[in-house]
């Protein structure tokens, strides 16, 4: 099997790279941050946000639950207010078996 380099972790990231993480327009971003508390991004001297692996995190989650489950904004802020320990749960068993299918599908093509 090939090896594979593990992506350089940054301490902070402009909105601009996020939104090409999440794959949302940089608007989209600054709402969810106005709509959720659990998103708190610092800012530069400028005014950039600048956000952690910790935001992201969040971020990717939020990204998640809206896109991926569908649910309402209320619906959203409900569930991280409420249940945020099984959210988080559900997401890391989401984001374990996304990697899994990465791992057997680059294996099958390897083959």
């Amino acid at each position: 099997m090939p090896y594979k380099e593990k992506p350089i972790e940054k301490l902070y990231y402009s909105i601009g790279e996020v939104s090409r993480m999440l794959d949302v327009p940089v608007s989209t971003v600054r709402f969810w941050e106005n709509e959720f508390d659990i998103l708190r991004p610092m800012k530069n001297k400028k005014g950039n946000r600048m956000f952690t692996p910790a935001d992201i995190r969040n971020l990717r989650i939020i990204h998640h639950l809206l896109k991926e489950e569908k649910m309402t904004l209320p619906g959203a802020k409900q569930k991280l207010a409420v249940k945020r320990e099984e959210t988080d749960y559900k997401y890391e068993i989401n984001e374990s078996l996304q990697k899994i299918k990465e791992l057997l599908l680059d294996l099958r093509d390897s083959i």
